[in-house]
């Protein structure tokens, strides 16, 4: 029988019904599974776990459709729109949205909160509904930590032949300072909101550092100055001794400059660093110029520069910076090494193409396994210290660690008693088509 112009009209208006149907139903069943594929393919647990909690969420999900209690479209894009970090928790305490971010600030793995003060005030808002407002200090997960690709899991050798079994890799990162406020949205879920005021923190503290280290270095050479003229003043010192006060009053100075110089470094790597075609940096020509810039020091300790570099490695960076940071490891390394012994400084490409590793080896007496993790401390001065050291400051390796995290690397150590130490700087190799 044919069709009539008003069979078409309803067929058409009924396949226009059932596409439109489908399509939201595609849609909002995509819409709830991006978050959870985001978190099955960044998790460390097995599939059949993730598949079970992806069974038992679609379940409520269905429960909650029919009581009409799921997280509604406009609360999901309002939340989406807020400059700080979001996570959603249902009735069970199972993450049900978050920002990536959460994960990397150490709040949230897989599909639990395990900041458990965290979790306690989520429960708390739960019960008893209004908001929570506090200040949470966390650690960033190993697994968002990189090591240099070809650094041992273990102990042993890192860049050399050397071997023991006390020997640890120490890598360096930032604890997160977090502004949280939970809330409740309804009967189902809570919100947990983050915000990462951690460079604010960063500034500060450094900012305090220097004025109260600038103060007490300013004592010395204050001091040193005030005795001198005294003496001159009453006339009762010869000439030697003129000579010697003043001698202190020259080293008394020197050290503080150097120690504001370092401290404005400092503050100067906290700036991030934004890839381009005018910073890319030939890493040859950063050794290099750091070897011929220490050659006078490397001739008066008696440690002489070995420097080896695989051709055609460059990164991106502000010269000044890098540079700064492997002259502080090439000093620390002189300084610490035995007369005679010879300072290694190589960079070639780490085992998976990516970074430049650039290692900085010493044959001194080591670091024991105990200040290991605090070597990259600001103005942090170990127990080994000998008559080189007497005028540092401890901020030669905070330098080499700003560096290394301003420029999305890392810094690491290796080290064993008498068999010296490895630092490794490791950096993103440069790569034309990202920056072009």
């Amino acid at each position: 029988m044919p069709l009539t112009m008003s069979s078409v009209l309803i067929f058409s208006v009924f396949g226009l019904l059932a596409a439109a149907i489908v399509t939201a139903l595609l849609y909002s069943m995509f819409d709830w599974l991006r978050p959870a594929l985001k978190r099955l393919l960044g998790s460390g647990s097995t599939l059949s776990d993730r598949a079970g909690s992806l069974r038992r969420r679609w379940s409520r999900r269905q429960t909650d459709e029919e009581a009409g209690d799921d997280l509604d479209d406009s609360t999901a894009a309002l939340i989406s729109m807020l400059n700080t970090v979001s996570i959603v928790v249902d009735e069970s305490d199972e993450v049900v949205r978050a920002n990536p971010d959460a994960y990397a600030l150490g709040v949230v793995s897989d599909d639990a909160i395990v900041n458990e003060y965290v979790l306690e005030q989520v429960r708390l808002v739960r019960v008893k509904g209004g908001r929570r407002q506090f200040d949470l200090t966390t650690d960033t997960p190993e697994r968002f930590v990189s090591l240099p690709a070809d650094a041992p899991e273990s102990g042993g050798a890192y860049g050399n032949d050397r071997s023991d079994a006390s020997a640890s890799v120490q890598m360096v990162s930032r604890p997160n300072w977090l502004k949280v406020t939970v809330g409740r949205i309804n009967g189902h879920f809570v919100v947990v909101l983050l915000d990462d005021v951690s460079e604010s923190i960063r500034f500060a503290q450094l900012r305090d550092s220097f004025i109260v280290n600038v103060s007490e270095q300013l004592l010395a050479p204050t001091q040193d100055l005030e005795r001198l003229a005294d003496a001159l003043e009453r006339g009762d010192l010869d000439l030697e001794q003129i000579h010697a006060q003043a001698r202190q009053v020259r080293l008394s100075s020197r050290h503080l400059s150097h120690m504001v110089s370092d401290l404005l470094l400092l503050i100067k790597a906290q700036e991030p660093v934004t890839p381009s075609e005018s910073n890319r940096l030939d890493v040859k020509e950063q050794l290099d110029w750091v070897a011929s810039t220490l050659a006078d020091e490397s001739s008066r300790f008696g440690t002489p520069i070995a420097v080896s570099c695989e051709e055609g490695l460059s990164v991106n960076g502000e010269r000044e910076q890098i540079r700064a940071a492997v002259g502080k490891l090439v000093e620390n390394a002189m300084t610490y090494s035995l007369r005679g012994s010879t300072v290694s400084v190589s960079a070639q490409r780490s085992k998976d193409g990516k970074e430049a590793v650039i290692r900085v080896i010493d044959r001194g007496e080591g670091i024991a396994k105990a200040e290991q993790p605090r070597v990259f401390e600001r103005f942090y001065r170990g127990a080994n210290q000998n008559e080189r050291t007497a005028e540092g400051i401890g901020l030669g390796l905070a330098i080499v660690k700003h560096v290394a995290l301003t420029h999305h690397g890392s810094a690491t150590l290796w080290s064993a008693p008498k068999q010296g130490s490895t630092f490794t700087l490791t950096l993103p190799l440069a790569h034309r088509a990202a920056v072009d």
